[in-house]
C-alpha cells in the first residue's frame, strides 16, 4: 500500500514531524504565493514569471527555485491515482493562497484522495499561530482529525485560485461565503485580502497597521515584526513580506 504523501506549508513542520509514524513521505511547498505576479495562462508560464520574481527579489537563482519548489510540485505528476495526500496548511492567508494553488493542481488528478490537516487551536489568542510549536503528540492529534476534501471542496479551492489569481474580486467575493469544512475563516480571510488593495492613501490595511506600529516610536525591526504579527496574525506574513512593508514605508517617510 502506498503511504500517505504529506504536503507541508514549510520545512520547520518537517522537522516537527520527524519521528511521527505515519510521516514516510512529503514534500515541501516552499512559496509565497501571497506576493508577486501569478496569473498565468498554464503552469509553465506560471513557473516561469515565479521564477522571474524569486530570483529578482530573493537573490536565489533560477536553479534553487526549480530544485526547491518547483520540482517538488512535479513530484505529484508520479503519483498512483489512489495516494492519499494530507494537506498541512495554516488558515492565515499566506498558507490559505497556497493551498489555493495546491488544489488546483490536484484538481487536475481527481482520484487522489485528499485531506485537510488543521493546526492545534485552544485559545483564541493563537488562533494564526498555525503549527508553530506544537509537539509531536499535538500534531498526531492534528492528523487523526484529518477532514476530507469533497469534489465540490477541491473546486472551490481551484475556483479560489483562479479568482485570486486574476484578481476578479467580485467572484473572489462571493466564493469566500460558501460554507465549507475544508476552509476556516475563509470569509475572514478572503476579507483580510481584499483589505490589501490600496485605498485613496495608496495603502492596504497590512501597511496602515506597520505604519502606526512604525509610528508609535518603535524601531527595532524585530519588536516591529513581532507587533504586527499581534495585530495582523491573519495575514500569517513572514519577515520578508514585513520587511518589503517597512522599506517601502522608509522610503516615502
Amino acid at each position: 500500500m502506498t503511504p500517505p504523501l504529506h504536503i507541508l506549508n514549510g520545512d520547520q513542520l518537517a522537522y516537527q514531524l520527524q519521528g511521527a509514524s505515519y510521516f514516510q513521505t512529503h514534500l515541501v511547498f516552499r512559496e509565497a504565493l501571497i506576493v508577486g505576479p501569478v496569473a498565468a495562462s498554464n503552469l509553465d508560464a506560471f513557473w516561469k514569471i515565479r521564477t522571474e520574481f524569486i530570483a529578482s527579489s530573493y537573490g536565489v537563482t533560477s536553479e534553487e527555485y526549480t530544485q526547491k519548489t518547483v520540482s517538488e510540485i512535479e513530484r505529484l505528476h508520479a503519483l498512483p491515482e489512489d495516494t492519499e495526500i494530507c494537506l498541512w496548511f495554516e488558515d492565515d492567508l499566506f498558507c490559505q493562497v497556497n493551498l489555493w494553488f495546491i488544489l488546483s493542481v490536484l484538481a487536475e488528478m481527481p482520484k487522489l484522495k485528499l485531506f485537510r490537516v488543521f493546526p492545534p487551536i485552544s485559545t483564541t489568542d493563537d488562533r494564526w499561530a498555525g503549527f508553530g510549536q506544537a509537539d509531536l503528540e499535538s500534531l498526531e492529534d492534528c492528523y487523526e482529525a484529518r477532514v476530507p476534501f469533497h469534489p465540490s471542496d477541491v473546486a472551490l479551492g481551484k475556483a479560489l485560485w483562479q479568482a485570486y489569481s486574476s484578481q476578479d474580486w467580485d467572484v473572489f467575493k462571493s466564493l469566500s461565503i460558501q460554507s465549507c469544512p475544508c476552509f476556516e475563516s475563509l470569509e475572514a480571510v478572503c476579507q483580510a485580502h481584499l483589505d490589501r488593495l490600496p485605498g485613496t492613501d495608496g495603502l492596504g490595511k497590512p501597511e496602515r497597521i506597520l505604519y502606526e506600529v512604525m509610528a508609535s516610536g518603535a524601531t527595532d525591526f524585530p519588536l516591529i515584526f513581532k507587533e504586527f504579527n499581534r495585530q495582523a496574525g491573519i495575514y500569517g506574513f513572514g519577515d520578508l513580506q514585513v520587511k518589503g512593508m517597512y522599506d517601502r514605508i522608509q522610503s516615502k517617510s
